[in-house]
């Protein structure tokens, strides 16, 4: 299996590309802001055909060039139902400080075909086998995409997408609207913490980790390992 990534130019969030292997159709996950270039580049090297884009959540970072991506190519944005509002109007989930940025300054359009996400569907697509968690708290929609880590690089038993619900020694934040700290604790234990130590996550920002690595030293997990009846 083929699982590769950059980051994008703001923010540093991550575009990833998987695939059965090369030469193959591929997913491309989280397409941001500024990664057309790289994008065609990845796919080219490793002759991959993209048959859906899929995001983790609808911030602007993570979403920015789905509509391109997607409109080049004739394929499907997949998204949860509660953050789609949020390809028509980026502005629903930024911040005031950030719609102060970003008003009016970046053209923007929601891609022409849209599927929403259910939690613990499945999705067959690419020859790949995708397992979809909502694990709301960063966003109202944020979910992570689970799928089999064998053949990959890693030769793991399960790979986990996580988006912005887990990183390497954190997670996201949850003052933006929608976000929830409550919500996102909730998803931490119910969605994370059941998840096999040797599973490596794969994260929107910043290098990749394993729930093994995060249970011993990521501190939110481990306040609810320390007490895990405090957000029932």
């Amino acid at each position: 299996m083929l699982v590769t990534g950059f980051p994008a130019d703001a923010f540093g969030t991550n575009c990833y590309v998987v695939a059965t292997g090369v030469g193959e159709q591929c997913l491309i996950v989280d397409p941001g802001i500024g990664v057309l270039d790289r994008l065609d580049a990845t796919l080219a090297e490793h002759r991959l055909h993209p048959a859906a884009v899929l995001l983790t959540h609808g911030h602007l970072d993570h979403t920015f060039s789905v509509a391109p991506v997607c409109g080049a190519r004739g394929i499907t944005a997949y998204v949860h139902p509660a953050d789609r509002e949020m390809l028509a109007d980026p502005s629903k989930g930024l911040s005031a400080d950030l719609t102060s940025l970003f008003g009016g300054r970046l053209e923007y359009t929601e891609p022409d075909d849209v599927a929403e996400l259910t939690d613990g569907g499945v999705l067959s697509i690419a020859g790949l086998e995708i397992t979809v968690d909502h694990a709301p708290g960063h966003t109202g929609g944020s979910v992570l995409f689970r799928l089999p880590g064998a053949g990959s690089s890693w030769e793991a038993e399960q790979i986990c997408l996580s988006g912005d619900v887990l990183f390497a020694g954190s997670i996201g934040r949850t003052d933006l609207p929608g976000g929830s700290t409550p919500t996102m604790m909730t998803s931490l234990r119910d969605k994370i913490l059941p998840l096999a130590d040797d599973t490596v996550v794969l994260p929107g920002h910043g290098p990749a980790t394993t729930i093994g690595r995060e249970r011993a030293s990521n501190p939110y997990l481990r306040e609810l390992t320390a007490a895990p009846g405090r957000f029932l």
